[in-house]
This record gives structure tokens, C-alpha cells and sequence, in this order.
């Protein structure tokens, strides 16, 4: 059940079968300037829920989701506008990279996006935190 106060947080929607973005996850949680971020796996019942609140399919799985203060970003965006809240020089690289015109940074997001599974590879269940990131997880 979302409310308004969950939709107004910072939460990642992340595949949460899939080793690129497990580490993508560890390494926001690394590397993060505050304990602000909330995390969702697409595949949980709360990773669906803001799916279908984005207007997106349940089975959605083509971009990392990042949901700012209400404001849904997908793609090179969202992966860049998460690093600019990460400690320093990550946020000035992430701030770097947002002057790359669009279309370039898409596509060469899509193709990380399109073959990581054979890249990376993959888990057959999701990720589980650990008692102290409990919390974070939706």
C-alpha cells in the first residue's frame, strides 16, 4: 500500500536478480552521502506497486527506477541523479556525465541494460539485506 510520504522518499528500483544491479545497490550503500536512499527490488510486491505507480508493467526490467520526492527517473538519468548524491567526486563525475546529451548516454546505457544477464550475470532469487539494511528496503 503506497502513501504519499513512501512516494516523496529517494528509492531505487533495481532488478533484483541481477548481479550488476546488486552491486549497483552495495555500491550506493558504500558510497552515499546520507542514509537517505530506500530500495526496492522489481520484483517485490513493493517494487510492483511503484511499477504500477510510475505507470509501468509489473514486469518491467529495462532501467534502474529512481524515484525522487515524487519524480520518477529512468535510465542514464536516474543512474546519474543517484550519483550525484553519493560522496564526492562520484557526484561530480555523476554531474559531469548529466552534460552528456541524452540520446548518447541512453544508448549506451541500453546496451549495458540489453546484455547484462550475459555481462554480469544473474541470481535466481533476490538479493536479501542484511538486519542492519533491513530498514532501507521496501
Amino acid at each position: 500500500m503506497l502513501d504519499r510520504n513512501t512516494v516523496e522518499q529517494k528509492i531505487i528500483l533495481f532488478d533484483g536478480v541481477c548481479n550488476l544491479c546488486n552491486g549497483s545497490v552495495i555500491f550506493v550503500l558504500e558510497h552515499e552521502k546520507d542514509s537517505t536512499f530506500r530500495f526496492a527490488s522489481i520484483q517485490s510486491e513493493a517494487g510492483k506497486e511503484l511499477l504500477g505507480w510510475c505507470g509501468l508493467p509489473s514486469d518491467y526490467s529495462e532501467a534502474v527506477i529512481y524515484i525522487e520526492n515524487g519524480k520518477v527517473h529512468s535510465g542514464s538519468s536516474a543512474a546519474l541523479k543517484i550519483g550525484q548524491e553519493l560522496r564526492f567526486l562520484w557526484s561530480v563525475l555523476a554531474s559531469v556525465g548529466l552534460i552528456v546529451p541524452r540520446f548518447i548516454r541512453d544508448w549506451v546505457y541500453d546496451q549495458i541494460a540489453k546484455h547484462r544477464y550475459r555481462w554480469f550475470g544473474r541470481k535466481d532469487v533476490c538479493m536479501i539485506p542484511n538486519e542492519n539494511l533491513r530498514a532501507r528496503f521496501l
